[in-house]
């Protein structure tokens, strides 16, 4: 009988291998490898690759929505914003100040409810001082902007109710509705109303001569009365400006067509205060040397002692700002012609005098 041999041997597999379980086990690795990666640089003060923006560096997306906002693209440059806050880690304080670029940017987009909503995120995502009157400010254009008045009157009682400052600069001049405009109000919008009409000079005189001009401008308002009849202007404009928006007089054709003319204008204007600015500089001996030369401009009739008819010459702190705004008048025309002429030939301008009846054709005047 022959022996019997037992066989100890394991039976060997020969099902084949599910490629599925495979794939899921060589993903579980790989993704612990990024944990670990992602711990490693985190640890190194690096930005984690979970904070990457669209294919961006936290750095790179920071710099994309600055540029685009230098190039006027507000509501993109948002979006850059808000997908930042999606991927990014901050702190309150860092959020709220994101939350808060990211309504400037709406609000500059014109998208008014959704830089009012940012706004408010912004708020209450951390209360940050320095951002306080801004937002306030951002808050209640956007809101005039679209017309929301009873919004804003509520907006406006509520932040007023706010106030706990009852110092003499709060001390209520004047109120539309539940708005109260206060003494530091009224100083602050004549102040505004001044540099705005020294806009032209601020590109041709140091900061000390404008602060000088901008000193003698002011004393015109120290008086009650003259303080009351800017107030009474500015009212008048306001409530006009508020009525023209219930209206929707802004959305209208031809308001629309005269917003864009007088755009143009003035950043036409602009444009060539800047270049002037380069080439021209008033200093005090050129402004008393022009004094001096056209004293005879700068008189005014009066009564002599006899009550005779009389000229009286104005000093020159009388009329510097005067004589400033004529010297620069003269120095500008060549430079400006200049300039024009260098912006016609790049832009290949051609008059057709001859089609106009003025005479043969010329490239430019």
């Amino acid at each position: 009988m022959d022996e019997q041999k037992l066989n100890f041997s394991l039976p060997q597999n020969k099902k084949t291998r599910n490629p599925a379980i495979i794939v899921l086990l060589l993903l579980v690795i790989v993704l612990t490898g990024l944990t670990a990666f992602n711990l490693y640089i985190s640890l190194k003060g690096e930005k984690p690759i979970s904070a990457i923006v669209a294919g961006l560096t936290n750095k790179q997306a920071e710099d994309l929505a600055a540029k685009l906002a230098q190039r006027n693209l507000y509501e993109q440059a948002a979006k850059v914003w808000q997908d930042y806050l999606a991927a990014e880690t901050l702190t309150s304080a860092q959020r709220a100040k994101v939350l808060f670029n990211t309504a400037t940017l709406l609000e500059k987009a014109e998208k008014f409810p959704q830089a009012v909503e940012y706004y408010y995120r912004s708020e209450l995502t951390s209360n940050q001082p320095e951002l306080e009157s801004s937002i306030k400010a951002g808050v209640e254009n956007c809101l005039q902007k679209m017309g929301k008045f009873s919004a804003l009157r509520y907006e406006l009682m509520q932040r007023t109710s706010m106030k706990k400052d009852a110092g003499p600069d709060q001390k209520i001049l004047a109120e539309i509705g539940p708005e109260k405009i206060t003494a530091a109000d009224l100083d602050s919008f004549i102040e505004n109303n001044i540099d705005n009409q020294m806009i032209s000079l601020s590109q041709f005189m140091s900061t000390e001569q404008l602060n000088e001009q901008k000193k003698k401008a002011l004393e015109q308002y120290k008086s009650p009365q003259a303080k009351q009849q800017f107030l009474r202007t500015w009212l008048a404009q306001e409530v006009l400006y508020r009525q023209a928006l219930e209206q929707g007089l802004s959305d209208k054709a031809q308001t629309k067509r005269l917003i864009g003319d007088l755009t143009r204008e003035v950043l036409s204007q602009q444009m060539m205060d800047n270049q002037l600015a380069s080439k021209i500089h008033i200093t005090d001996s050129d402004l008393k040397t022009y004094y001096e030369v056209n004293k005879a401009k700068y008189t005014e009739d009066v009564n002599d002692a006899n009550g005779q008819p009389a000229k009286r010459q104005k000093s020159f702190d009388e009329v510097r700002q005067q004589a400033a705004v004529s010297l620069m008048g003269e120095k500008r025309r060549d430079v400006q012609q200049q300039y024009i002429t260098e912006m016609m030939d790049k832009y290949n301008v051609i008059i057709h005098n001859a089609e106009l009846g003025a005479g043969k054709q010329e490239p430019n005047e």
